[in-house]
């Protein structure tokens, strides 16, 4: 079966730059010029990847996404300009897998593309109930299932990656390229800042106070590693806080 891809952008010379490319790479590609025909669609059709240009008349990507990711782990990139540097971050923040700033190469995004549907591959492939166990932090490789002291959580395809990634090895530090390589499956590992943009994610779902980590911490310097800690070793917040 072919891949498909759904890509939203209102500049016609985009979508048929990249129409043209994609095919050419083999994939199957539907392009949108706006926000709502691309949600309408990626609701009605399965896709293995959605591309969306972030600034779109009505429906923006950045709303997109936000409506996808609440309904769906289907990989997602957006298209930035290049000086935007908030819609990038909050891109990231919403779900999106990866970003792509404009002017851009075709070879950059269909390398992005691969790394995507290369990391999906390899999910599928792990299957099974492989389980992770990290404190109150338990994490089902198969089912892509997580609770976090016992209470299911959600997290995105990258987030869950990156959670089973410092999982694996608890209280080992990892620095920013080796989480970002392992996100990727490859040497080529974009913007390191979105790393950061992950933890703070996860930091969100699995702590109590994400101001003040005690699961995921920060090595100052290094990178950051998951601490094994449970529900009852995390002390309540005063009530000033609360």
């Amino acid at each position: 079966m072919s891949t498909s891809v759904l890509i939203a952008d209102d500049d016609p010379g985009i979508r048929d730059v990249v129409t043209y490319a994609l095919r050419n790479e083999g994939l199957e590609v539907e392009a949108v010029p706006d926000g709502e025909t691309a949600l309408e669609r990626a609701r009605a059709e399965t896709f293995d990847v959605v591309i969306l240009d972030v600034m779109m008349p009505g429906i923006s990507g950045i709303d997109v996404c936000r409506a996808l990711r609440a309904e769906s782990s289907v990989p997602i990139i957006m298209l930035t300009a290049k000086d935007a540097e908030v819609d990038r971050v909050l891109g990231l923040e919403l779900g999106a897998d990866d970003y792509v700033t404009k002017p851009f190469s075709m070879a950059e995004l269909v390398s992005r593309i691969r790394a995507l549907l290369r990391r999906r591959a390899i999910d599928r492939a792990e299957g099974g109930s492989t389980m992770r166990q990290v404190g109150g932090l338990r994490l089902d490789l198969g089912r892509h299932e997580a609770t976090v002291d016992s209470r299911p959580v959600h997290f995105t395809l990258s987030e869950f990656k990156v959670l089973a990634l410092l999982a694996e090895r608890p209280e080992q530090v990892f620095t920013r390229r080796q989480v970002m390589q392992h996100l990727w499956q490859s040497e080529y590992v974009g913007d390191e800042h979105a790393c950061d943009v992950h933890i703070s994610n996860l930091r969100r779902k699995i702590e109590v106070d994400p101001s003040r980590p005690r699961r995921l911490v920060t090595v100052r310097g290094v990178g950051y590693k998951l601490l094994p800690v449970e529900s009852s070793a995390i002390p309540e917040k005063p009530l000033a806080e609360r």
